[in-house]
């Protein structure tokens, strides 16, 4: 049998990469602990007009006893109007429902940073020159 891989970066099939995260997520279930088996879920919180239009939104995924934030979007003309504030808070809600400990996230220096930080988030690693920027990762116990 031949093996070999293939560089997919655009246009990827999506069931490609359900694949891989699907037998990542079946790899990790076997190890956690069986009260917090089956507390994997997709977290999608959309922020739309009257018309439906996405104007922002939260994707991310709660993973047993955390829920982590991928992305933090508000449209520019939306933002400082307190719409990250609410997608945030509506996301920990959810959090604390699904019995979460934590938060975590990671933004860029030229992101939100001191957003995360006034909602009481703390930065628990950075990396330097990432992009010419600094990589903060970040956490909030629940």
């Amino acid at each position: 049998m031949e093996i070999y891989f293939t560089n997919e970066t655009a246009g990827s099939n999506s069931a490609d990469k359900n694949y891989v995260r699907n037998q990542m997520i079946a790899y990790n279930l076997k190890h956690f602990p069986d009260d917090l088996k089956g507390r994997y879920q997709e977290v999608n919180l959309l922020l739309r007009n009257a018309d439906g239009q996405i104007l922002g939104g939260i994707v991310g995924e709660i993973c047993w006893n955390w829920l982590e934030i991928h992305y933090l979007f508000v449209d520019e003309p939306f933002r400082q109007s307190g719409y990250g504030v609410k997608l945030l808070n509506e996301a920990e809600k959810i959090a604390r429902e699904k019995q979460c400990e934590f938060v975590k996230l990671d933004t860029l220096s030229f992101q939100a940073l001191d957003f995360y930080i006034k909602q009481g988030y703390e930065v628990y690693g950075k990396i330097e020159n990432a992009g010419r920027h600094t990589h903060y990762y970040m956490k909030k116990e629940l």
